[in-house]
């Protein structure tokens, strides 16, 4: 099929990661670079393990206390880890 109309190639591609499944795909690959913007560094070294899985983040954290006062924010998180991502990213975060 031939384009009458010609595009810029920064268009091009601004329209194809903008597709619901590409940005959730994009996202789920910046997902450790999200959580430390999110958690911030310190937490962000502690942690040993972040997987997604069906819309649940399972982050493995070595500091009991850092763990714990995640646990207790694991709601805002999520919220905020969607927000810093631009999509529907994490439904559930479980806190190990």
């Amino acid at each position: 099929m031939r384009r009458t109309k010609t595009m810029l190639m920064g268009d091009v591609l601004k329209e194809f990661f903008a597709q619901p499944h590409i940005a959730a795909k994009v996202a789920e690959g910046r997902l450790p670079d999200t959580w430390r913007e999110v958690v911030g560094d310190r937490a962000a070294d502690l942690t040993t393990s972040l997987r997604l899985e069906n819309h649940v983040l399972y982050a493995h954290i070595s500091s009991s206390v850092i763990r714990h006062e995640l646990f207790m924010r694991r709601n805002a998180l999520a919220e905020e880890i969607n927000r810093v991502a631009g999509v529907r990213l994490v439904n559930v975060v479980i806190i190990k």
